[in-house]
């Protein structure tokens, strides 16, 4: 009797204890993923032998359901701590007193979506969060740790996100821009909604560093909740309460010297290829339905900045048939079937971009390149993948003319 009383005692113990460690092995670092995975399939052998050996009839089909519950129980306890995790990115002490006037200067804080290098999902966590507060469906709670797992697996695949690296130089050579100019005094200051710094800790280290003016670059493609995520944290701070204002250049759906990158880039890679041979795929990112209408403007401007440069193309000899957009994810048409669609129209080479996506990250690196090669066709047919906006001179020059445009007002 007491041995079968230790035995309903063991088994919720073990399955649950199996379901924190399974979810622990789903969200954990690379580097301690291996020990989780150790530990949750020990604990689910011992679990399963106290079942196999403890337990016949009514009394089996009873300890399975309580096995299920616990484990899902401890499954649901390890999704709730890691959704729960502060976002230990840190905020500097604003220094800087209401009476101070500033040094006189203007403060740039060149703002971007951002992507740690190595895994790290709290990013993700936030946006969890941030839907949950807002009533927005997005991947259910329990499906949470392997959308986590699914980013892992990514990053180990490509080894390491690119987007930090490339928008550092991107903001080195905008400052040299200023400087051969001979603007000795702005400061631009770079920051990250997914990465450090975060937007908010910019502004508060170019307060201190006694800006009297601030301008926020916003090097997003489009007016979406990430802009609005940026502006809230920035707001947060109360640089207008210390009597400087802050300004916003908007994001670059509107740059019309950006979508001209396109169009040289798609030139510089033709490769001997006659245009009217060559298909151009421009791969947005896509959001669903739901968040059309909190959030229109992403959808509407990223469509409308593909549609003006398929146009662009299309003036600078590229057959119309041959050009096209696609998504990467929650919309149709996905690129494969645009692929699919080129070869049998006689294109001999493909060109595809990222077009969202600022610098290149999980999506340019991997995602968009994976559904493109989904594509039915011959594995020497040529696909070249030409990426995120990444650094290149005329982007630059489209950052620095939403920047000096505000400089001017």
């Amino acid at each position: 009797m007491v041995i079968k009383i230790v035995r309903w005692m063991v088994l919720p113990a073990a399955f649950f204890l199996f379901g924190l460690l399974y979810g622990a092995f789903l969200v954990a670092h690379p580097l301690a993923m291996s020990r989780f995975l150790f530990g949750a399939t020990i604990t689910l052998a011992a679990a399963l032998l106290v079942v196999a050996t403890g337990f016949r009839g009514w009394e089996l089909a009873i300890a399975l359901l309580v096995a299920l519950v616990f484990a899902i129980g401890g499954f649901a306890t390890t999704t709730q701590r890691v959704l729960d995790r502060e976002d230990a990115r840190p905020l500097p002490a604003l220094t800087r007193s209401k009476d101070d006037p500033g040094l006189g200067h203007t403060a740039v804080i060149y703002f971007t979506h951002g992507e740690p290098e190595t895994y790290d999902p709290i990013g993700w966590i936030n946006q969890f969060n941030e839907f949950d507060e807002q009533g927005i469906d997005f991947v259910p709670f329990l499906a949470r740790p392997y959308f986590m797992h699914s980013l892992r697996k990514k990053y180990l695949q490509v080894g390491k996100s690119n987007h930090r690296q490339i928008h550092t130089e991107m903001l080195r050579s905008l400052e040299r821009e200023y400087r051969a100019e001979g603007d000795q005094t702005t400061r631009l200051y770079l920051s990250f909604l997914d990465d450090n710094p975060r937007p908010d800790a910019a502004v508060i280290e170019a307060l201190n560093d006694g800006a009297s003016r601030i301008i926020v670059s916003e090097v997003f493609l489009t007016i979406s909740n990430h802009t609005a995520e940026g502006k809230e944290l920035i707001e947060e701070v109360g640089a207008e309460e210390l009597g400087v204002p802050i300004e916003y250049t908007g994001p670059m759906w509107d740059s019309e010297t950006l979508k001209s990158m396109f169009v040289q880039r798609a030139n510089a890679h033709l490769d001997g290829t006659d245009k009217a041979k060559v298909g151009i795929l421009l791969v947005g990112h896509g959001q669903p339905d739901e968040w059309d209408v909190e959030w229109s403007t992403e959808t509407e401007q990223e469509t409308g900045f593909r549609m003006d440069i398929l146009q662009m193309l299309q003036d600078d000899g590229y057959r119309p048939e041959n050009l096209s957009l696609a998504w990467m994810e929650f919309k149709e048409p996905k690129p494969a079937a645009k692929i699919e669609e080129f070869l049998s129209q006689g294109v001999e080479r493909v060109l595809y971009f990222s077009t969202a996506i600022s610098a290149d990250a999980i999506h340019s690196q991997l995602d968009v390149p994976e559904l493109v090669h989904q594509a039915n066709v011959p594995q020497e047919f040529p696909m070249i993948n030409l990426g995120a906006w990444n650094y290149d001179r005329i982007v630059i020059t489209a950052i620095k003319e939403k920047i000096d445009a505000v400089m001017r007002r």
